[in-house]
C-alpha cells in the first residue's frame, strides 16, 4: 500500500482505495479498529433532508475540503501536500437521549448529527487557517466559526456496507447487531460514541436501491 505522503503516486491518492478496511467493507458484518483520525466537523439539529442548517453545513465541508486541495493552485500548498481525491462526506447521528442506533426514526427533525470529512495528515491547524480565509474571500456569507479541524479517535468497531435507500438500513443494522452480540461484543453506542454512517454514493445521482453506505458501531467487550 502507498503511504499518503507519497508524492511520487501516477495518481491520486484516494483514502477509500488505499483504506479499504475503513472504507469498502463487506455486506457481511466485521471488526474493526479505527485509527485517530483529522476531520473538519460540523454540529447540527434537523432533518438532512429539508434542513437549510444540515445543506449549509455540507457547504462549508466541501468548500473548505476543496480550498485545501486546490491550494496548490493559489500559492499556498502545504507542507508534504500530495494529490488527493476528497475523501466520502460521513455523519454521526443521535438523539437527545444519546442512545439511537439508526433503528425506528419517527422524526427526523429531531436527529442531531455531526457531518464531517476527512483531512490528509498535512492539514494542521495553520493550514485550515489558511483554507478558511481563503472560503471566506469567495464565499464571505458562510459562518465558518461552526467548522472545526478536530482529530477523531473512534476506536474498536463493528461496520457492514448497506446497499440500498437510507430508509432501509434498519435491515443491515439488525444484521450487524446480531454479529456484533454473536462475537462476544456488546454495543457502546452513548453520548460520546455514536451511530455512524460513510456516505460512499452521491444521493442525486444514484438510484436509492444502489447507494453505497458503511454502517459502523462502537462496540466493547461483554
Amino acid at each position: 500500500m502507498c503511504g499518503e505522503g507519497n508524492n511520487l503516486m501516477a495518481k491520486s491518492f484516494d483514502f477509500k482505495k488505499e483504506y479499504k478496511d475503513l472504507y469498502l467493507p463487506k455486506t457481511k458484518p466485521s471488526i474493526i479498529d479505527v485509527p485517530p483520525t483529522v476531520y473538519i466537523k460540523i454540529d447540527g439539529k434537523g432533518n438532512p433532508n429539508t434542513s437549510t442548517e444540515y445543506k449549509g453545513a455540507l457547504e462549508i465541508l466541501y468548500g473548505l475540503s476543496y480550498s485545501i486541495k486546490m491550494s496548490k493552485m493559489t500559492g499556498t500548498q502545504p507542507k508534504d501536500y500530495f494529490e488527493y481525491v476528497v475523501p466520502p462526506l460521513e455523519g454521526l447521528w443521535w438523539r437527545d437521549d444519546g442512545a439511537f442506533d439508526g433503528v425506528n426514526v419517527t422524526d427526523k427533525n429531531k436527529l442531531y448529527w455531526t457531518s464531517m470529512i476527512r483531512q490528509p495528515k498535512f492539514v494542521t491547524n495553520e493550514v485550515y487557517d489558511t483554507a478558511k480565509k481563503a472560503l471566506n474571500k469567495k464565499k464571505p456569507d458562510l459562518d465558518l466559526s461552526l467548522a472545526r479541524l478536530v482529530s477523531f479517535s473512534e476506536g474498536l468497531c463493528a461496520q457492514i456496507m448497506h446497499i440500498g435507500s437510507y430508509d432501509d438500513e434498519p435491515a443491515s443494522i439488525a444484521l450487524l447487531e446480531k454479529f456484533i452480540f454473536e462475537s462476544g461484543y456488546k454495543n457502546d453506542i452513548s453520548d460520546k460514541r455514536k451511530h455512524h454512517e460513510i456516505y460512499l454514493s452521491d444521493p442525486r445521482k444514484t438510484a436509492p436501491e444502489k447507494l453505497k453506505t458503511v454502517i459502523r458501531h462502537p462496540i466493547m467487550k461483554c
